[in-house]
């Protein structure tokens, strides 16, 4: 492991010699993922991007991709672009990216399941705020809006989300 790795462990989130507490999926931790179990992989998961609502942020960092109105995400293994960013309309199930909460106003985007999809292994694992300490996620990594903001600027394509 390195220091720029985001390293999930019993008391939270470490990374660069910080600790931020997180909550995982509803199924807890599991080395067995499925569409819809509510619970987060175990490995080691790369970062592949920053998504952001501009409306409500500053970019931030230089690669991160703006949430636009009818940005969805597809979570339907009957899908071609299962476990891809589609946009409105999309017949297929999906989660909407640009929601009235603030959920989803920034989020960390990781490998799993992509970018080669297989159908059932489960859609998305983002990092994103949580919706309250302790409260469970769908399977994603949640954190405090403020460790959100902080993070971000300081990760990049080598920096992985490791999952034990």
């Amino acid at each position: 492991m390195k220091p720029s790795d985001l390293v999930v462990c019993p008391l939270g989130l470490r990374f660069r010699g910080r600790r931020f507490p997180c909550t995982v999926g509803r199924g807890g931790i599991t080395s067995r993922k499925r569409e819809g179990d509510g619970a987060t992989p175990v490995g080691d998961h790369r970062i592949v991007g920053v998504l952001y609502r501009p409306d409500r942020m500053v970019r931030p960092t230089d690669w991160a991709v703006p949430i636009r109105p009818g940005d969805l995400w597809s979570d339907d293994p009957k899908s071609e672009a299962y476990n891809h960013m589609v946009r409105a309309p999309y017949p297929f199930s999906h989660e909407v990216l640009r929601r009235a909460d603030a959920l989803y106003d920034l989020v960390i985007l990781t490998d799993w399941n992509w970018p080669y999809s297989v159908p059932g292994r489960g859609s998305a694992i983002f990092i994103h705020r949580w919706r309250r300490p302790g409260y469970p996620t769908e399977g994603c990594i949640g954190l405090r809006a403020q460790d959100l903001r902080w993070i971000a600027p300081r990760i990049g394509f080598g920096t992985r989300l490791i999952v034990r």
